[in-house]
């Protein structure tokens, strides 16, 4: 009964307001339309939520969002788990963030049980394009992943990450301390 309300509440609503405003521009105009009509279906989500076009939400009511959140073109999130992006987080194009992991039983991943951990981004932080954040993982506040890296393993504040596994290229001293 449970996953019944979960499809008609929050799933189902969400496909069809993300499917019916695909043909839209991603201008800033739609982008918060987009936002807002997407930010009724999530977990939690704060103000100025604007999101591209082919974003796809599995699980959506384990999504919370923070106020002035950016998703852009193509990204996917996979909710097995909790997946929580602090105020002002950017997400870079055909982001993938997953909060499960295969595992394998006997010879076969297919039908062995996953593994579930929750996803933690803080504020300020910015994936760039093509970024797979992981389950399990913590992005501190601040940081920057560089395109296309791979976040395995928690990633501290004020740091750029980058590669496959992310590792600290470098920190990131002068950003601005209003947040």
């Amino acid at each position: 009964m449970k996953k019944i309300f979960r499809l008609l509440r929050y799933d189902w609503p969400l496909h069809f307001v993300l499917l019916f405003t695909n043909w839209l521009p991603d201008n800033v105009v739609f982008l918060r339309l987009r936002g807002w009509l997407a930010s009724h279906f999530l977990g939690a989500c704060g103000k100025d939520l604007r999101i591209g076009r082919n974003v796809t939400f599995y699980n959506p009511s384990r999504v919370y969002f923070g106020k002035n959140i950016y998703i852009a073109y193509g990204c996917w999130f996979n909710a097995d788990s909790e997946i929580k992006l602090e105020n002002e987080v950017q997400v870079g194009p055909y982001c993938v963030i997953v909060s499960s992991d295969h595992r394998i039983s006997g010879y076969s991943f297919r039908y062995s049980e996953p593994s579930r951990l929750p996803i933690h981004i803080g504020v300020g932080s910015w994936l760039g394009s093509h970024v797979v954040v992981t389950a399990g993982t913590i992005i501190g506040s601040g940081s920057a992943i560089a395109a296309s890296a791979v976040v395995v393993d928690d990633v501290p504040e004020k740091v750029l990450a980058g590669g496959i596994p992310a590792k600290v290229i470098k920190k990131l001293d002068n950003l601005d301390e209003t947040t």
